[in-house]
């Protein structure tokens, strides 16, 4: 990825389509889900090749990490993940992922 240094999340996540990570993945309660291809994978099928933070300007609540995502199978895709309350994302699930 040539820049790294991204304002903000739609800025990091139109370059990754670029870069093909075109699927979006979704940390359900027992595996990772691939939304577009329809696939379901555990932790140790996929690999976080990059990560980004983006924090809130004024409510830490607002804070998102974004991860692209590589599966052994060749699915690509990025997974947003919110600190808000209103998150659904099983974030132990996703530390799981090397």
């Amino acid at each position: 990825m040539k820049n790294t240094d991204y304002d903000t999340l739609s800025q990091a996540m139109n370059q990754l389509t670029k870069e093909g990570y075109t699927d979006s993945f979704s940390a359900e309660e027992n595996y990772i889900k691939a939304l577009y291809a329809k696939k379901e994978y555990n932790p140790k099928d996929l690999k976080i090749d990059q990560t980004f933070r983006f924090d809130g300007m004024t409510n830490p609540a607002d804070e998102t990490e974004l991860f692209a995502i590589s599966a052994n199978d060749g699915t690509q895709g990025t997974l947003t993940m919110s600190y808000s309350s209103e998150n659904n994302h099983n974030r132990e699930l996703i530390k799981q992922i090397k």
